[in-house]
């Protein structure tokens, strides 16, 4: 077992019964696990021209700073409505029970710009389509997707990458 699976706590029946919990709150609090992880979360895309790294609420935002100044690139926020301050478009996305919306500014991100997707976790790739389609809006090239944790079973990654989107996850689980 390698630090970074060391370093993140498993939680048997949350938030509801049958599910092994990921928590990535645990490699956050630990210096060398959390710069570790930052670090191979970039290093794959040090020479991809990555301008603009695109984090995911909320836990997105905890490795998306770091791995934009690692990669010299800006950091853009996918937000909930109601979040951001300037103009913005909106996504609309399935949850297993219900809708959400994420929200990029309009303004974020240029037309050809090469985007990195990252995020703590990829399970069915709801919101990390609806960012992935934001930012295809906005004329970027969403070039690959960067995970702390990947749940392939659930389809997230596959769904990526049957849109050409190079996919990077430190850990795979089986199950959710």
């Amino acid at each position: 077992m390698n630090r970074l699976e060391q370093a993140i706590t498993t939680i048997s029946d949350y938030p509801s019964p049958g599910v092994q919990f990921r928590d990535i709150t645990s490699l956050v609090e630990n210096p060398q696990a959390f710069a570790e992880a930052c670090e191979q979360l970039a290093a794959p895309f040090a020479d991809a021209g990555i301008q603009k790294v695109l984090a995911i609420e909320a836990r997105g935002f905890i490795f998306g700073g770091a791995v934009a100044v690692a990669l010299g690139a800006g950091m853009v926020m996918a937000r909930k409505p109601g979040k951001l301050p300037r103009k913005v478009i909106a996504q609309t996305y399935e949850l297993e029970y219900g809708k959400d919306m994420l929200c990029l500014h309009v303004d974020a991100i240029k037309p050809g710009e090469r985007v990195l997707l990252l995020d703590d976790l990829i399970a069915t790739g709801g919101t990390a389509m609806a960012a992935t389609d934001l930012a295809q809006k906005l004329g970027a090239e969403v070039v690959a997707a960067s995970f702390v944790v990947a749940l392939p079973e659930l389809g997230g990654l596959g769904r990526l990458q049957a849109r050409n989107i190079q996919t990077h996850a430190l850990l795979e689980y089986e199950g959710d």
